[in-house]
C-alpha cells in the first residue's frame, strides 16, 4: 500500500514538471524583439562605431583615403579657430537656453495644474509648437525678427521703443536664437506636468496647517518632490543645446559674424560642405565627450539636491568606546 502511495506521488510529481518546449515556441520572444535589434545595430550602434573609425582618417567623400589616427583631433584643437569659437557660442547658448527653458516648461505646468475651466484646450494649445516641423518654425520667427516690418518690433514700436534687427544684431541674434528655440518645450512642459500630478496633496495640507504660504510650499514641498523630474528635464535640455542646428542654419546662417555660429552647424558644415567626413568624425565624438562629462557632473551633484519618495539617507552609527578597553557598545 506504501509502495502504490508513493509510486502515485512520484507521477503526479513528475506530471507537474515543466515540459520543455517544442518547435519554434521557445523562440517566439525572440523573434518579436528581433527588428528592434536588427534596428539598433543597423541604424545605431553600426554608425556610431562606423564614425569613431573614420574619426581617424582623412576621409573625403570623393578621393583616397588615409590613415591620420590623431590628426583630427590635433587639427581641431590647435589649427582651427573656427572650433573654438563655435564652442564658445553653443556655451553661452546653453547656459541661456537651458536655466530658461526649465522655468518655462516648469511655470506653464504649474499653470496646467490648476484646477480650472478649460484646462484641456490650453495644454493643447501650449503642446502643439513642439510639433511644428522646424522649418515652419524658422519661417514663424523669421516674420517675428524681421527688422523692417517684424510683429515684435511693431508691437515695441507702440510703446515707443525702436527694436533692433534682431537676426542681423550681434547683440541681440544670440538672444533671439534662445526664446525662439524655448518655443517647442511641450514636451518638456508634460513631464513636468506628469511629476505635479504625482506630488501628495496631503503634503500641501500639511504645510499649510504648519502656515506655509504658497511660496514656502512651492520651495519647499514642489521643488523638492519635483527634483527627480528636474534632473531629467534638466540633462534633456544640455543635450537639446547641444544639438541646435536647425533654426540657426535657416534664420542666420551662423552669422552676423558668426555670432550664432554653432558647434552643431561647424560639424554639419565640415561634413556636407567641406565633404571632410573623417575630421566631422571626429568633432561628433568631441562633442559626445563634452556632453557625457556634463551629465556626469549633474548626476554626481543630484546626490545633494535630488530626492525620491520614500527614500531614508542613513547616517553610519559612530562607534563608542568603553572604559577605555577599546570595546564598542
Amino acid at each position: 500500500m506504501a509502495q502504490t502511495y508513493s509510486q502515485t506521488a512520484g507521477n503526479n510529481a513528475a506530471s507537474l514538471k515543466p515540459r520543455r518546449k517544442r518547435g519554434w515556441g521557445g523562440a517566439a520572444p525572440y523573434l518579436f524583439i528581433f527588428p528592434w535589434i536588427f534596428g539598433f545595430l543597423v541604424f545605431t550602434l553600426g554608425p556610431l562605431l562606423f564614425s569613431l573609425i573614420i574619426s581617424f582618417f582623412d576621409w573625403p567623400i570623393v578621393g583616397q583615403v588615409h590613415f591620420i589616427g590623431l590628426g583630427n583631433y590635433k587639427s581641431m584643437f590647435t589649427d582651427d579657430p573656427l572650433f573654438w569659437k563655435s564652442l564658445g557660442v553653443t556655451l553661452r547658448f546653453a547656459a541661456l537656453f537651458v536655466p530658461f527653458n526649465i522655468a518655462v516648461a516648469l511655470g506653464l505646468a504649474i499653470l496646467l495644474n490648476q484646477n480650472t475651466k478649460g484646462t484641456a484646450i490650453f495644454r493643447t494649445a501650449f503642446y502643439l509648437p513642439s510639433v511644428i516641423s522646424g522649418v515652419a518654425l524658422a519661417m514663424i520667427w523669421s516674420w517675428v525678427y524681421s527688422g523692417d516690418y517684424g510683429i515684435l518690433n511693431y508691437f515695441l514700436s507702440i510703446v515707443g521703443i525702436q527694436g533692433p534687427d534682431w537676426l542681423n544684431d550681434t547683440k541681440w541674434s544670440l538672444v533671439a536664437m534662445v526664446v525662439a528655440s524655448l518655443w517647442g518645450q511641450g514636451s518638456m512642459m508634460l513631464v513636468f506636468l506628469a511629476g505635479l500630478k504625482g506630488i501628495p496633496k496631503d503634503l500641501y495640507e500639511s504645510a499649510s496647517l504648519d502656515g506655509a504660504g504658497v511660496i514656502r510650499q512651492f520651495f519647499s514641498v514642489t521643488i523638492p518632490m519635483l527634483s527627480p523630474t528636474i534632473l531629467f528635464n534638466l540633462i534633456t535640455s544640455i543635450i537639446a543645446a547641444f544639438q541646435q542646428l536647425t533654426l540657426a542654419l535657416l534664420l542666420t546662417g551662423g552669422g552676423p559674424m558668426k555670432a550664432t555660429y554653432f558647434y552643431a552647424m561647424y560639424m554639419y558644415e565640415n561634413a556636407f560642405k567641406y565633404y571632410k567626413m573623417g575630421y566631422s568624425a571626429a568633432n561628433a565624438w568631441f562633442m559626445f565627450l563634452i556632453v557625457l562629462t556634463l551629465t556626469f557632473l549633474v548626476f554626481k551633484s543630484s546626490e545633494a539636491w535630488v530626492f525620491y519618495e520614500g527614500e531614508m539617507k542613513r547616517k553610519p552609527q559612530k562607534k563608542m568606546k568603553s572604559g577605555g578597553k577599546g570595546k564598542t557598545a
